[in-house]
């Protein structure tokens, strides 16, 4: 990711994440880092791991129910978008919201544009990783409803 934007301004990202099967989670554990991985992962090595320091991603694929038992006890979902126009994330966004009342930080993360954070707000997104070319300051400018035209307006007689 190469911005992250929460709390309504750009942050730097202390969450470390894995990806796939890494060989090193459990040192990685041990050493006590923020964490977040993929659900698999999780499932895997979620016997062992302080919940107030991992935080789990989902694929648009994954199966949202293996997560419901220990929910409220995660500090960060995380929803990977791998293409702006693969709208499932938006609806795990609102199950996890309204359905499951899920309090922590949602993150939208993969292939997000400027042009979503409004909408991705809506269904219940508090922080968003921005794809490399979309620009910081713009995507704030959107999610407070400042974002200007780059196309003149011209006036109607």
């Amino acid at each position: 990711m190469s911005a992250l934007i929460c709390d309504g301004k750009v942050a730097e990202d202390s969450w470390q994440w894995i990806e796939g099967g890494v060989p090193r989670v459990a040192e990685r554990l041990e050493a006590g880092e923020p964490l977040v991985m993929p659900l698999a992962v999780w499932l895997t090595h979620r016997a062992r791991l302080d919940p107030r320091c991992v935080g789990v991603w989902l694929g648009p694929d994954d199966p949202l129910e293996a997560l419901l038992p220990c929910l409220a006890d995660i500090p960060l979902v995380a929803i990977r978008f791998p293409l702006f126009t693969d709208g499932r994330g938006y609806s795990l966004a609102r199950l996890l919201r309204c359905r499951y009342g899920y309090t922590g930080e949602l993150r939208a993360v993969g292939d997000v544009l400027v042009d979503q954070l409004a909408v991705m707000a809506q269904c219940g997104f508090d922080s968003f990783g921005l794809r490399a070319d979309q620009p910081p300051a713009e995507a704030l400018a959107a999610l407070v409803g400042g974002l200007r035209s780059p196309w003149p307006v011209i006036a109607m007689p």
